[in-house]
C-alpha cells in the first residue's frame, strides 16, 4: 500500500509546482485576512494535507493514464490491433486516443507499403533475371551449335549469326530501358523543359517513323495541328514516349492506319495517338504500365519488346505534370493520349 501511495504520489509530481504556488497565495490570503497565527497554522497544516491527498488521487489518475497509453502503444507494436477503432482510451484522453488512431493508421499504412514494395521489387529482379536470361541463352545456343559444325554449314550458318545478332539487339534495348527506369526512379534523369512548335516536331517525328509503318503496308498519318501551338516539355524525352507508343501501335497493328493528331484546349494540348490494331482486353488496361507486364507475352518477345516501354512512358509523361490515357476495344483499336501544357 506504501508503494502505491509513493508511485501515485510520484506522478502527480508534474503538479507540484502548481500546487505550491496555489498554497502559497492561498496562506497568505490566510495570513492577511485571519491575522491569528494559531488559527493560521492550523488551516495552514489542513490545506496541507487536502493538497497531498488531491496530489495522491491526481496522481493515481495520470498514473492510470500514463498505463493506458503505455498498454496501447504495446499493443500497436504487437499488432494486436487490426483496425483503428479498437483502439479506447478514457475520455480525458479522446484528443490523444484520435493522434493515436491516426498513428496507427499511418504505420499500418507505411507497413503495408514497405510490403508492397518488397513485392515489386522482388517481381522486379526476377522478372530482370528472366528477360536477361531468355537472349543469352538463345545466343549461346547459336553459337554453341556454329561451333559444333554448323558455322560450316552454309544453309544456315548466316541464319544462325543474323538470330545471335538479333538477340544481342534485344539485349542492349532491354539494358538501355533498365537504365532509364532506374534513372527516372531515382530522379537521376534530368528534364530539359522548353516551348516548343508541336506541328512541326510531329511533323519531323511521322517522316522519320513512316518507313516502319509502310513495312507492314501500314500507313502512318499526322492530321496538322495549329502552326503557332507551341507546347512546354523535354523533346527529347516525350521523343522516347512517341516513339514508344508508334512502335507499340505498328507492332499490333495488322491492317489499317495510326493517326496521331493534336487537340488544342484551354491551357493545354492533347496529343492523341490512335490505331487499328488488335487492341487490349478491359482485363489488362489497368496492368499495361506496370514492368515488364505484357498483354501478348510471346508476340512481345518474338518482335523485341523489353516490356518497360510504357512504364518508361508513364514516368516521362508524369514527369511534365500529365497523365497517359488510354481507351480500347479488342478487335478495333487503340487510342493513348496525354496532355502538355501551353
Amino acid at each position: 500500500m506504501w508503494n502505491d501511495i509513493k508511485s501515485n504520489l510520484s506522478s502527480a509530481r508534474v503538479y507540484l509546482l502548481e500546487f505550491l504556488i496555489i498554497n502559497l497565495i492561498v496562506i497568505l490570503l490566510i495570513i492577511i485576512i485571519i491575522g491569528s497565527f494559531a488559527i493560521e497554522a492550523w488551516l495552514i497544516a489542513l490545506l496541507i494535507f487536502f493538497s497531498i491527498i488531491l496530489l495522491f488521487f491526481l496522481g493515481r489518475k495520470r498514473k492510470k493514464e500514463l498505463e493506458d497509453i503505455k498498454r496501447t502503444i504495446n499493443n500497436i507494436r504487437q499488432n494486436v490491433y487490426q483496425e483503428p477503432e479498437e483502439i479506447k482510451l478514457g475520455k480525458n484522453l479522446s484528443i490523444l486516443e484520435g493522434d493515436i488512431k491516426l498513428m496507427f493508421e499511418k504505420e499500418k499504412e507505411d507497413i503495408e507499403n514497405m510490403k508492397r514494395l518488397q513485392r515489386v521489387r522482388s517481381e522486379f529482379l526476377g522478372n530482370v533475371s528472366h528477360e536477361l536470361r531468355t537472349p543469352i541463352f538463345a545466343i549461346q545456343g547459336y553459337l554453341e551449335t556454329l561451333l559444333g559444325g554448323a558455322l560450316n554449314d552454309v544453309k544456315v550458318n548466316k541464319y544462325f549469326l543474323e538470330k545471335a545478332n538479333q538477340h544481342t539487339v534485344n539485349l542492349n534495348n532491354l539494358l538501355n530501358d533498365l537504365i532509364d527506369i532506374s534513372m527516372i526512379e531515382s530522379g537521376e534523369m534530368r528534364m530539359s523543359f522548353r516551348y516548343f512548335k508541336v506541328d512541326d516536331y510531329l511533323k519531323n517525328f511521322v517522316n522519320e517513323m513512316a518507313p516502319f509503318a509502310k513495312e507492314k503496308n501500314l500507313e502512318l498519318v499526322y492530321h496538322p495541328s495549329n502552326e503557332r501551338l507551341q507546347l512546354f516539355g523535354d523533346k527529347d524525352r516525350l521523343r522516347q514516349v512517341m516513339n514508344n507508343l508508334v512502335q507499340n501501335a505498328i507492332k499490333y497493328t495488322e491492317k489499317g492506319k495510326i493517326e496521331i493528331f493534336v487537340e488544342e484546349e484551354e491551357k493545354s494540348g492533347k496529343i492523341i495517338i490512335k490505331d487499328t490494331g488488335i487492341g487490349i482486353p478491359d482485363e489488362d488496361l489497368n496492368r499495361i504500365f506496370e514492368r515488364f507486364y505484357r498483354v501478348d507475352k510471346a508476340r512481345s518477345r518474338a518482335e523485341g519488346g523489353t516490356g518497360l516501354g510504357l512504364a518508361i512512358v508513364k514516368h516521362i509523361v508524369e514527369a511534365h505534370g500529365s497523365k497517359v490515357e488510354v481507351k480500347s476495344k479488342l478487335g478495333e483499336g487503340t487510342e493513348f493520349s496525354f496532355r502538355l501544357k501551353k
